[in-house]
């Protein structure tokens, strides 16, 4: 994929966030790597308005090129450089995600699909001011061993290896947030346990869960014709 294309593809991508309901107005950025560095959204520019060249470079350094970007800089650059397993990197302000946020809570296993992030809870990274290097820092820990965590009092981020996968990832996010929420009323639901989280997880690595076509194969039970 050219430099060009990769900017179309962020600018498609940012718009799918507001269409979907995941982001609004200017919260939220995006990152994606891009050779020694990375692309990023600027600083206060709504989506819509938003031009290809508008996309900020940057280096692991700091020092960027065009426009400002995102005050959340740090935690994209610190995220990339500290992941080499993913490229993308993706923030917003989801509504019911930011809504557990704002209680400090993480979601627990009360449903399979908390393995999606890679363990058996999505975390809640401590509060920090937004656009600090401390922010980034209770980032980096809670997306220890995991492609998706909460921000105390602020939203949700989510990781991975391509824009289409990540951008899947943060509305499942959303989406278990907004389970959780609604579950909440009826009491705190029970919690799969540990076990059963780890063949969930081994059995969505095999499958490449809710991302893609499956590999052949994946499927024990049903068989092809001929």
């Amino acid at each position: 994929m050219t430099e060009q294309d990769l900017r179309e593809r962020m600018v498609e991508t940012c718009l799918k966030m507001n269409s979907t309901g995941i982001n609004q107005g200017t919260a939220g950025n995006l990152s994606v790597r891009l050779g020694d560095g990375f692309l990023i959204t600027p600083s206060s520019l709504p989506y819509e308005k938003m031009i290809l060249d508008d996309l900020v470079e940057m280096d692991f350094e700091g020092t960027y090129v065009g426009r400002r970007p995102s005050s959340e800089w740090r935690f994209h650059r610190d995220i990339l450089k500290a992941r080499p397993d993913i490229d993308v990197v993706l923030h917003c302000h989801s509504i019911y995600a930011t809504t557990l946020a704002c209680h400090h809570r993480q979601i627990p296993a009360f449903h399979y699909m908390v393995g999606v992030a890679g363990g058996t809870t999505i975390p809640c990274a401590e509060y920090a001011t937004f656009g600090t290097q401390e922010l980034s820092e209770a980032v980096l820990a809670a997306l220890k061993g995991r492609t998706a965590c909460l921000l105390a009092q602020h939203g949700q981020i989510a990781i991975g290896k391509t824009l289409d996968k990540t951008l899947w990832l943060a509305t499942e996010v959303e989406t278990l947030s907004r389970l959780y929420v609604q579950a909440l009323p009826l009491g705190e639901p029970p919690v799969l346990s540990n076990e059963e989280m780890s063949r969930v997880i081994d059995q969505m690595q095999r499958m490449d869960y809710g991302l893609g076509p499956e590999p052949e194969g994946s499927n024990d039970i049903a068989l092809p014709r001929g």
